[in-house]
């Protein structure tokens, strides 16, 4: 897969009074947008629930660079940034991007699978690489040591 996204709608509950999208919202944009991504490619959460796994993050940081406002027109897509061989950790960017070609922010997540029994860190599942392996990937991907 060369590209994956999915359009953003602004609601009016997503602004700051400054009528500008909160911060916090840029995240549950980047999280509706793996979800969709995981879902969509078989890791839907019956399946996590199932097979008792399910990612978890380490990190989250965004960047902001160009303002967002309610009736901006967006779009935003994942790609792969790292993975280890073994598809048990990874790092994946967001870009949101406005209808003019113009990238507003970027996130990225670090992030690994858990065995929701054990509660500890796992090698997740074939189903799992499955997607992930089909997940687009950045022009700087990389393999993790």
């Amino acid at each position: 897969m060369t590209e994956y996204s999915i359009p953003i709608s602004v609601r009016w509950a997503d602004l700051d009074p400054n009528l500008h999208v909160r911060h916090s919202v840029y995240y549950d944009f980047g999280a509706q947008v793996r979800t969709y991504f995981l879902s969509e490619n078989g890791v839907t959460p019956l399946v996590m629930i199932q097979n008792n796994f399910g990612p978890v993050l380490f990190r989250e940081e965004a960047v902001f660079k160009r303002e967002i406002r309610f009736g901006d027109q967006l779009l935003i897509n994942i790609k792969l940034l790292k993975l280890k061989r073994d598809f048990s950790r990874y790092s994946i960017l967001h870009e949101l991007v406005k209808d003019d070609g113009k990238v507003c922010a970027t996130i990225v997540v670090d992030g690994a699978w858990m065995d929701t029994k054990i509660r500890k860190l796992i090698t997740p599942p074939a189903i799992a690489t499955n997607m992930i392996d089909v997940m687009p990937k950045a022009e700087n991907f990389e393999w993790m040591d």
